[in-house]
């Protein structure tokens, strides 16, 4: 086997798999784990929130789409970012991006350990999330392919609940006089714009499902055709899918004062909703289900970031074991092994915590994928230079540019002590990156696609195989 091939993922997914996984990835049952959250935030106003990051996250997903058709591989936000602005950039964007991405394994699996507890008194809360690790260590470790197909069966089970929710739900509310209006939960108010805004922010950590199918670009049988549609077909659906699934919450359940909302719908919102709705049997029921739907959520996550770090570690900016791949499985085995030790830090957080985290990280990498197609296509080098067109304008100047803007808005909802842990995790980054470059005296490692690198106009010419090097 060349040296080439032992740093290639194998192409095995087409646009349904590829959409699948970034819908297990959003996991639809997330509504449910912020839904206490966001509505105290929002005095209620869940589902304006979803809006509001529903339309913020089609703009930035276009940007994803642009990328991904002119660098087809692993590595994500960091990849664009770094082809687009120089290997500093990207090193830190793929690091901020990171910090979400390493979050959202754990905080899945510590969620199922919660809900299997308060079924299994007798059997620790850890011991569940621990199990819950390894089983998904085992599966990433044995492919791509496989995790595929759990993750099916995950996006089955858990749009069943959905519909059996919206279906119980909106029976409880056609008789309920006290039931909000169709359209009222839509409606935020003036005085609640900018607490709606700080819910969308945090919501933003919902839609990293299409952040995750740019990951798999370098295993996707066509991927400058399959990824883009798969990345806009996840946010669309994932995201009507919380809009709607908020909806019918709230039409359901209504709180005349969110502040004073009993602790256990914070914690633990879907068993409350779907006790309310359906009785306590369908709130048992709720409760296997969330326990499949966190694992396929889990899965989906600690397969997004080990193919972060695995690229970073091939390109020498972060230790080069990173970007070893497993000779029988094809795998990046050290990457997948250390997002599962780095998910058990996940049990001395709190949830919010972790959401507020979770949405600095990707805020700040949807704001540079934005700005890398920008970069790309309209102002690229001499030799890669294209006609202005207004079409071309509008697609890779306009779109992206307001996807930007929203964005940075959304960045500025976040509470303070988010961006002080963020910050301070900016400057590890920039410390890591130091000592890579000796104190910035050696050039940054990146990718080298000058012999791939396609107009606009050729992009769909090119063989899916085609390989890319890493510059020496």
């Amino acid at each position: 086997m060349s040296q080439r091939s032992q740093t290639r993922l194998p192409r095995s997914m087409g646009v349904v798999g590829l959409t699948l996984f970034g819908i297990s990835y959003m996991a639809i049952g997330t509504v449910f784990t912020t839904y206490g959250i966001v509505n105290q935030l929002t005095q209620g106003h869940l589902v304006a929130s979803y809006v509001v990051a529903l339309i913020v996250m089609l703009f930035t997903a276009s940007s994803y789409a642009a990328m991904v058709r002119r660098y087809p591989v692993a590595g994500s936000a960091y990849t664009y970012s770094q082809q687009s602005f120089g290997g500093g950039v990207g090193f830190l964007t793929g690091w901020v991006l990171m910090l979400d991405y390493l979050f959202i394994p754990m905080i899945n699996f510590l969620i199922l350990g919660l809900y299997a507890n308060a079924q299994f008194p007798s059997v620790p809360a850890w011991a569940f999330t621990l199990g819950a690790i390894i089983v998904a260590l085992v599966l990433n470790l044995l492919g791509i392919s496989i995790v595929s197909r759990v993750n099916t069966a995950v996006v089955l089970v858990s749009f069943a609940a959905v519909v059996v929710f919206a279906f119980f739900a909106i029976k409880m509310a056609v008789g309920d006089p006290d039931a909000p209006g169709v359209f009222d939960p839509f409606l935020p108010g003036s005085d609640m714009f900018n607490p709606v805004l700080t819910g969308a922010a945090v919501l933003s950590l919902s839609f990293l499902g299409f952040d995750a199918v740019s990951t798999l670009s370098e295993e996707a049988k066509r991927p400058r055709r399959d990824t883009p549609i798969a990345i806009m077909v996840t946010t669309i659906v994932g995201g009507l899918l919380f809009v709607v699934t908020a909806w019918v919450g709230a039409l359901a359940y209504h709180l005349d004062d969110w502040s004073k909302a009993p602790q256990a719908l914070l914690d633990a919102a879907g068993s409350v909703l779907f006790s309310h709705v359906g009785g306590d049997v369908l709130g048992v029921v709720f409760v296997y289900i969330t326990v499949v739907g966190t694992l396929g959520a889990g899965l989906a996550g600690q397969a997004a970031v080990s193919r972060i770090l695995f690229s970073m570690g091939r390109d020498g900016v972060l230790p080069r074991p990173l970007g070893t791949l497993s000779k029988r499985f094809g795998t990046p085995i050290v990457a997948t092994i250390l997002v599962s030790a780095f998910a058990l830090v996940g049990l001395f957080i709190t949830l919010a915590q972790a959401a507020f985290m979770i949405s600095f990280g990707a805020l700040v990498a949807f704001a540079m994928v934005n700005l890398s197609v920008i970069r790309t296509y309209l102002f690229p080098s001499p030799a890669k230079r294209e006609p202005l067109t207004a079409g071309r304008v509008v697609r890779f100047g306009v779109m992206p540019a307001i996807g930007f803007l929203l964005t940075v808005w959304l960045l500025t909802s976040l509470e303070g002590t988010t961006w002080i842990v963020g910050g301070i995790w900016v400057l590890v980054g920039v410390a890591i990156l130091a000592i890579k470059t000796k104190l910035f005296r050696r050039p940054v490692p990146t990718l080298d696609f000058s012999e791939v690198e396609p107009t606009t106009a050729a992009i769909d010419q090119l063989p899916r195989d085609t390989l890319f090097e890493r510059r020496p």
